[in-house]
Order: structure tokens, then sequence, then C-alpha cells
């Protein structure tokens, strides 16, 4: 059998999410907007650095990592089962086609512990045995982790029938403190060619460490529900082991398992984004979309109802054979007209959507008078503030517990009365291991309390990094926490997680809410996230065309950058006379791989507009960086970040410009 054809656990989780994707993943001819690199993908989510922390847990492990391929792995772990007790780290499966290497393998007489290490943060008090709320089926979010513990569990179980195997998960626990600092650089993340290490530095000993940041939690009952098929309202159609057969035959066979058309299928990386994509490769997505509808690939190129923004009712337009924007009826959308919602609500929204689509208007909707209401109460000068933030497993730091927020850069822009533009301040924490968020306040507070002029911000991220930090300040030993803590309310509101309670004077306007509100713009394709909205207003605004033409010395009444060359033009056209999107001039953080590709491995909208700069901090934390590649990393970030609020200045030049003139 051609081992090549095996059903690993990585294969497995892809036909959880998709068994048609199983026959699309090792196709090279087919479109995939995942980014396939391990070690970025261990920077986002931390999962090596876990896993070499739980290692070190079990100091008398014997690690078979290094043995690639299947065939010496499988025979090092038969040699190393014979023993009566042992703990294996990597250890090989295999049962039929279908292989596996487990995490971490405890044997003791015939009992084997499977113990499957995730980066994900586990709380007891919320998550519990991962069920929901009347503990009958399991939480949506916990499914694919319990489903790769269950695949391993039967591979294990169907190789050595001896043995009773148990299962858990180790996780971060988020109820866990660290009492020892510099935890989190004890753990480097290491690139030789194509292999991915961690190099420990210092004493990793278990005593060392200090309080276990990582909990075992038993899975044995919840497995059992997937083997039953009690899992989930939404039944298998097959037993688990006939599932098992069927995947595992039809993916050695490279037959095409054709799953049902759904909501989800929106999202799916095997589709062509671009036309030079289309050329090179074949669409996974409109393949599927052909076979279940019977349509033309030409058909294809009309707009999807999978790009109506926030929309539910997917699903139910997808079993009544509606799948093109221009078939949608008012009255699939609209469900009452009785709003009080001063702007656009979500329906009305989403029904402006469709309707510029099915009319082939491709004109801004702006609300001009309901603006002007909101803008009216502003003062000035207008400050528009932008933080970029990361969250760790293993804490940086003593006090800290897994999944900290960590605020390590912000940028500042000003708009004068006068109309000039000032790149006020910025702040950003290259000092591996330090803690930040104390002098990030320090920092911001200082940058804006030189007048009361109106702030603002681009969704929750910065009302909830504050109401984060305001938390870790009244914990800390810090002289001027109460004045920090006093300042934070000034120009935030709390959050569910405060038991304190304000709205600040100063309370940032979110921007997110007034495109939500007043503004829609065709080519943003549904999405409100500000790397849509800003180039698609770039494109289409004379003012700003004209305007930010010119090179930032000769921009006219005032403009100041701290990043950027005096001879740097923002708008720049490409050979088919169209507007570059000004994200794309920026440099590529990492080498040979561009920016909107990082974005992706961030899956939520608008922490995904972070994605490249989180990326890039975890970069200089814990890996091993060169000085000169922490400058050019460094300097990308603050070029990106500048960007991130002048973005946000232009989209306000281009909402006045459009009340005033």
């Amino acid at each position: 059998m051609d081992s090549s054809r095996y059903l690993t656990k990585s294969l497995f989780k892809i036909a959880c999410e998709c068994e048609t994707k199983l026959y699309y993943v090792k196709k090279k001819e087919y479109a995939n907007t995942k980014l396939d690199d391990a070690f970025l993908e261990a920077l986002a989510e931390g999962g090596y650095q876990v896993g070499a922390l739980a290692k070190c847990y079990y100091p008398e492990g014997i690690d078979l990592s290094d043995f690639t391929g299947y065939d010496k792995p499988l025979t090092k772990t038969i040699e190393l089962l014979k023993n009566d007790s042992v703990v294996i780290f990597e250890g090989a499966f295999k049962y039929e086609n279908l292989f596996i290497r487990a995490d971490i393998v405890v044997k003791n007489g015939l009992c084997i512990d499977l113990i499957e290490v995730k980066s994900k943060s586990y709380d007891r008090d919320e998550d519990g045995n991962f069920l929901d709320k009347d503990g009958k089926y399991i939480l949506r979010k916990w499914s694919p982790y319990l489903y790769d513990v269950a695949f391993q569990k039967y591979v294990i179980s169907k190789a050595y029938p001896e043995f009773t195997i148990r299962s858990f998960l180790m996780l971060a626990n988020k109820k866990s403190t660290a009492n020892v600092n510099g935890l989190n650089q004890r753990f480097i993340i290491n690139k030789k060619q194509d292999r991915i290490n961690i190099k420990t530095v210092g004493d990793v000993s278990k005593t060392s460490l200090g309080t276990k940041i990582l909990t075992k939690v038993g899975v044995d009952e919840i497995v059992d529900l997937i083997y039953a098929n009690n899992d989930s309202r939404d039944k298998r159609e097959k037993e688990f082991d006939q599932w098992i057969d069927y995947l595992s035959t039809t993916y050695k066979e490279d037959k095409r398992i054709d799953s049902r058309i759904s909501s989800i299928c929106g999202n799916c990386e095997f589709h062509c984004t671009s036309e030079e994509e289309a050329l090179n490769h074949k669409d996974g997505f409109k393949e599927c979309l052909q076979r279940a509808y019977g349509l033309k690939t030409q058909e294809l190129d009309q707009p999807l109802i999978f790009k109506i923004w926030n929309f539910r009712g997917k699903d139910t337009l997808l079993n009544k054979n509606t799948i093109f924007i221009k078939d949608v009826d008012k009255n699939d959308i609209i469900r009452s007209e009785n709003s009080k919602h001063r702007g656009l609500d979500t329906q009305n929204r989403q029904w402006l959507q469709i309707r510029k689509i099915q009319e082939n208007d491709l004109t801004p909707y702006f609300d001009k008078d309901g603006f002007k209401e909101e803008m009216d109460s502003w003062k000035y000068p207008l400050h528009c503030i932008d933080f970029e933030t990361s969250a760790v497993a293993i804490p940086f730091n003593s006090g800290m517990k897994p999944y900290e927020t960590i605020a390590f850069q912000f940028s500042h822009h000003v708009i004068n009365k006068d109309g000039s533009i000032e790149h006020m301040g910025e702040y950003i924490n290259t000092e591996r291991g330090k803690f930040p968020n104390f002098d990030f306040i320090r920092a911001l507070k200082s940058d804006l309390s030189s007048d009361n002029g109106t702030i603002f911000r681009y969704a929750s991220h910065e009302n909830t990094i504050l109401n984060h930090i305001y938390r870790q300040l009244k914990k800390s030993d810090e002289p001027d926490k109460n004045e920090l803590c006093d300042w934070i309310k000034t120009i935030s509101q709390s959050s569910d997680k405060n038991n304190d309670k304000w709205v600040g004077d100063r309370n940032m306007v979110d921007m997110l809410e007034l495109v939500k509100k007043y503004y829609y713009h065709p080519a943003t394709d549904g999405s409100n996230s500000i790397k849509a909205v800003f180039p698609a207003i770039l494109s289409t605004c004379e003012f700003l065309k004209k305007k930010y033409n010119n090179p930032i010395d000769s921009i006219p009444i005032g403009f100041s950058t701290k990043n950027y060359p005096s001879d740097w033009r923002w708008v720049r056209t490409n050979d088919a006379g169209e507007i570059i999107d000004p994200y794309k001039l920026l440099p590529s953080i990492f080498e040979g791989i561009d920016n909107d590709s990082l974005d992706m491995f961030i899956t939520d909208e608008f922490i995904a507009d972070g994605g490249t700069a989180m990326m890039a901090y975890a970069r200089m934390q814990f890996s091993e960086v060169s000085d000169l590649e922490c400058k050019h990393i460094i300097k990308g970030l603050l070029k990106y970040c500048e960007l991130d609020t002048l973005a946000m200045v232009m989209i306000l030049e281009h909402w006045l410009t459009n009340i005033y003139y």
C-alpha cells in the first residue's frame, strides 16, 4: 500500500471540517489559501512551545520526534512498548491505513494514557466537561480537539487491543498563575530547513518551572459520546468505526466525497481568490457548487450568497437552491420593518448590499444626516489610535496567567481643525521577555492628555485591551496605578468582566459602528474590516486621490510621518490604472511571505487586521532571530501600525469631505 495515502490525524481533522477536502488537500493543482508554513503556524498558535513545556513534566520521556516518515518511528514505538513502564513523545501507531503520532503516551503495565497537548486555554469553571449548559452535547469550540483525541484513541485501541486506553487533553490552564519569570523565553522556536524544533534555554526541570500552567483533563466520557454518535444534534450517517473506514478507504483510493453545500463553504480554502490564481489552479470551491447544482463554470462568476454580510439565513437559501445574490428576495432578508435603530440596522444593511449588486450600483452609500448628528458631538483635534497586541500560552512574567494580553505597540494620528495631519506618537516594546503593558499605558496617557479632543478606535479591540490593563493594574504594586486606572476610565467604557462600571467622558468613538450605521461601499464585498473599507474608499474618493498622490513633503496644509521617507506617495496605480491598496505597498515583515497571507492565520475578521503584527512580535520574542532581522521586523511593524491609524484618518477625511463639500 502507498504509505502516502495513510489517513493521519491531520487529514482526519480536515475531513471533520468537510469530507470533500480530503480529495483536494494533497493536490497541488488546486488553489489553497491556507499558508502551509509550520513555522508561522507555530508562532500564531504557540503549539510547539506548549508541547515542549508538556514534555518537561515527564523528564523520563523518550522523544521520537527526530524519527521521520512511517516505518522508523513505528518500529521504535513497538520496541519501547515492550517495556513494562515507559513514556514516549511522538510515538507512532498504525492500524490498516490509519496512522498517528501521539504527543505523549504513558504506559504502565497494560494501561496506556494518551495525552494530546493543545495550546488552547481551558477554564474549569467556564469549560467544565466540554459540554453545553444542558450537559448533553459537545460545545462547538471544543469539537475539533475532542474528535482529534477520539481518532487517536481509536487507532491505538485497534493497534493494541490488549491494552486499556485512557485519553486526556493537556491544556493551558487559565486559572493558573506563573510564579517564575522568563518562562516563555526558556522555549525558543528554531527553524532549520523544513524542521521546526524547540531549543530549551536554562533550567527546565519540573522544580524550576514553578507552578504548573498546563492541566491534564480526562476526556474518556466525551470520547464515548463521539463513538456512540451522541455528541451533537447533527447525527452522523455512519457509526464511528464505519465512518473512519469510509474516510480511510475513500482517501486511499483517491475518490471524491460530495459533501452537502452549506454556509461554511464560503470560507473554503480551495478557492481561487484572484484571476492570476485561477489561471494556474483549479478551484475546488467552484467544483463543489457545479456538482451540487449542475452549473457551468462561467455562471459561478456571479456574486454568491456566501458574501452577504453577517447573514445567518444562508443555509435556508441554499436549501431552496438559491446560491446567487441576484435571486435573493427582500422577504428573505427583511423580517421586520419596526426598527428604532439610528442609521442602518443589520437587516437593512444586508438588503442594501444585495440591492446594489442586483442593480449593478457601484456607488457608495452614505447617510450624511445620521453621520452629521454623530459628528456634531466631536471635539478637535481628532485622535486616531490603534493597538497591536499578543496573547501567548506560556506567560512572559511571574504573576501572569496563560493568554494574558500583551499590549506591545500603538500608533497615534491627529487631525487638526485646520485639516493638517500629524503622526503624533507611537510606542513599541522590543525588549525580549519584558512585560510592556504599564509602560504602554503611560505612553498612551502622555500622548492623549494634552487636549480634550475626540478619540477614535476601529472595532472593540482597543476598549477590550484598556479594560484588561485596568484589571492588571488593580492587582499590581505600581505606584501610579490609581492614576492610570482613573485615566483609563476617562477614555473607555467598562466591559462585562469588570466589576466597576463606567463610561468615560472621552469614551472612544468606534469607527466600525459608524461604518455599519452610515456607510457602505460595494467594493468591500460585504466586509467591514478596515483592510476592506480603506482601499475601497481610496479607490473612489477624488479628494483623497488628489491629496495623497503627492509625495509626503508636498501634501497640502501639513502632514507628518515618523516612519516613511519624504518622497513616499500613498496613491499609486498599477498597469491597469487601478489604485494599489496601500497595505500592499509595504514590504513583507517575513521574507518571501506577503502580509495578507500572514493575517489569514487569524480567523476573527477584526483581530486578523493585526495578525501580521502579532506574529512579527512573536518572532522577536520567542524564536531565534538575528539583530539584523530584528531591526527589519521593528521597522516593518512601525510602518504597518502607522498605516493603520493613517487609514483611519483617511476614512474620516473622506466622510468629512462628503459632509462639507
